[in-house]
């Protein structure tokens, strides 16, 4: 039972970390998209191109300023949680 309820928590933070990554990168593509989607329904363009590279070069930035951040989390998750456990502390 105990070993259940280890795993699960581990799990339970591992998802949250995930969220927690993927949230700033996510939370820009919408912003980006819902932009350019306004932009296209204002003035009737209709390019695929300007949907994709907007959002892709928005993403791109937002990855590379967050980076130190998503490192430093999944390091410090894995040398307090995933490693102890393998380890068996």
């Amino acid at each position: 039972m105990m070993q259940e309820a280890i795993f699960f928590d581990t799990l339970r933070q591992g998802l949250w970390i995930a969220v927690m990554i993927s949230a700033p990168i996510l939370a820009v593509a919408l912003v980006a998209g819902v932009t350019v989607g306004l932009f296209q329904a204002l003035t009737s363009v209709q390019e695929m191109t300007l949907t994709f590279v907007p959002k892709a070069l928005a993403m791109l930035i937002v990855f590379w300023v967050s980076m130190s951040f998503m490192s430093a989390t999944l390091v410090a998750f894995f040398t307090d949680r995933i490693i102890p456990l393998i380890a068996g502390n």
